[in-house]
């Protein structure tokens, strides 16, 4: 591992690359510490704290966690690139009812620049909208918080909390063209993994005994084994190519294979499911009976169940919007392939949809587990597991993106990568 990264250091492009990447999250976290004008930062710290225990405790929480602390300090990167993201999965959902966009994306590079230009349109209009609720809403809640009137510090806060987003994807798109990994997906993981040390500090503070930290660690080490193991998981279906000829050459006779990742929602349907089950958590903590907080808090069995049957109905969705078999099916048959022992056309579409469902159902039985395995713990033995299993799902994956294209520059210049493979038998 160490020698690897040593000779990352060595050659130059990587090097840059590295170095620019560190510098921009440096910027990144930089611009945490910058609060909107017109905010009483120790008002606005009080009345956090009083936020984090009442009504939308458990969903600013959840939000906090993408921001990488920006919220609490309110600063400019408050909303971080969440418009953007939400702007992607809207327009890619749309695509899959609005042919003009699904057109789109077949058109190559062309088709997917304008693709991009429609989602950050739609990325200032959501990030405008948000902007706007959090700055009135936050103000007319807590007006002890401003130091100037209310409308005066919505319009401010507007701009510059949408300002600070659309700085962030400028960084985002400078990391992808001249740094390492996809660059809006390297500074949410900045920001989930800034706040572990305040995490492990928490932990520390908490009065754990030995038994329970080892119980911790050996729970957070297996989380994180088995998102590694399903995130790097696909299916292969053989694909193979009759020979043709075209002119005077003959093309085809070759095989291939059709890779379908046994998580290829990503944290998409958690996020869906968690959005949907914040609603009613939060309306029972309004209420005064006990009954009812308890009957939907997040530890109760019927919020769990909730949880868990749309994280599953997410994730066949998403499944069905990104993957259509249809298409695939389509796709072989006009280029002269076929599926070994499945005839082309429908048989093959059938074969497809029937190991997409069989792989989904595996994906989404991973993402319930993942998602719900802090609050069971939480409920049944009383230990915090601080490591969300939703913020390692999207760090262990960024983390695995940028190491695969660490390697491959390295591979490309005849360097040993990160993992080392075993020599075949019969080599020396």
């Amino acid at each position: 591992m160490w020698k690897a990264l040593k000779n990352a250091f060595k050659i130059p492009e990587l090097r840059d690359r590295i170095i620019f990447t560190l510098l921009m999250l440096i910027v990144f976290r930089l611009g945490i510490y910058i609060p909107v004008p017109g905010v009483d930062l120790k008002a606005w710290g009080a009345a956090f704290a009083q936020l984090g225990t009442g009504t939308a405790g458990g969903l600013l929480s959840f939000y906090d966690v993408f921001t990488g602390g920006a919220f609490r300090s309110f600063s400019i990167f408050s909303m971080s690139v969440t418009p953007y993201i939400n702007a992607s999965i809207i327009l890619q959902l749309l695509s899959s009812v609005i042919p003009s966009l699904k057109e789109m994306l077949k058109e190559g590079e062309e088709g997917r620049k304008k693709f991009q230009r429609i989602t950050r349109n739609l990325t200032v209009v959501l990030g405008t909208l948000q902007a706007f609720v959090i700055s009135f809403g936050l103000g007319r809640g807590f007006q002890n918080i401003l130091v100037v009137p209310l409308w005066t510090f919505t319009f401010v806060a507007t701009v510059s909390l949408i300002a600070g987003t659309m700085f962030l994807l400028w960084i985002g798109d400078r990391i992808t063209e001249k740094g390492i990994g996809n660059g809006i997906s390297v500074l949410i993981f900045a920001g989930i993994v800034a706040r572990y040390p305040s995490y492990f500090r928490r932990a520390v503070l908490g009065g754990l005994n030995i038994f329970e930290w080892i119980f911790l660690l050996g729970v957070m080490i297996l989380m994180v084994v088995g998102i590694i193991y399903v995130q790097q998981a696909e299916r292969r279906i053989m694909v193979q190519y009759a020979s043709r000829m075209v002119g005077r050459r003959i093309y085809g006779g070759t095989s291939t294979h059709i890779p379908i990742k046994v998580n290829h929602s990503g944290v998409i349907p958690i996020i869906f499911a968690w959005a949907i089950v914040s609603i009613p958590v939060g309306i029972a903590q309004l209420t005064r009976s006990d009954t009812v907080k308890s009957l939907f808090s997040m530890t109760s069995p019927v919020i769990i169940t909730i949880y868990a049957v749309l994280i599953f109905f997410f994730t066949y969705f998403y499944s069905i919007v990104v993957f259509d078999p249809k298409d695939i099916a389509e796709n072989i048959k006009s280029y002269g392939g076929y599926i070994p022992g499945i005839r082309p056309g429908k048989p093959t579409e059938q074969y497809i949809t029937r190991v997409l469902n069989r792989i989904t159902f595996v994906g989404a039985l991973f993402l319930v587990i993942i998602a719900l395995l802090p609050y069971l713990i939480q409920g049944i033995t009383g230990v915090n597991i601080w490591l969300g299993g939703t913020s390692a799902l999207i760090a262990v994956g960024v983390a695995l993106d940028v190491a695969q294209q660490m390697e491959a520059h390295l591979i490309m210049r005849n360097y040993e990568g990160f993992v080392k493979k075993g020599k075949l038998p019969g080599r020396r």
